[in-house]
């Protein structure tokens, strides 16, 4: 895994992010969304929603993975990886990055303890 250097990419993901207080811009698959749920007090989508944009702002490190579970290979190139504490706890949040007509979207994928 190697952090993202990708100014393109890096851009799609800001302006997704940026857009964290709206809806459809971070989109959160129900496994992720359960396990924030049942793991974290305290804390909800939107908030790490928030917490991801301030990563990125503040210049923390996003990983690029190339993709390669069967699954998801044909859909994606790439995953993208953020890591950072939450409430006294470190975790690990697996994203998607779509560049369509309308603007990047960033899907959550996947959430755990780092």
């Amino acid at each position: 895994m190697a952090p993202l250097a990708d100014r393109e990419i890096l851009g799609a993901f800001r302006a997704a992010l940026r857009e964290w207080k709206c809806d459809g811009y971070i989109v959160w698959l129900q496994r992720p969304a359960e396990w924030l749920r049942k793991n974290i007090e305290n804390e909800d989508m939107r908030t790490v929603s928030r917490m991801m944009h301030e990563h990125v702002e503040a210049e923390g490190e996003i990983d690029q993975v190339v993709e390669r579970r069967e699954f998801w290979r044909d859909r994606h190139e790439f995953h993208y990886d953020f890591r950072f504490s939450i409430s006294g706890r470190k975790v690990y949040i697996e994203t998607v990055l779509n560049v369509t007509s309308t603007g990047p979207t960033v899907t959550v994928v996947n959430m755990h303890d780092e």
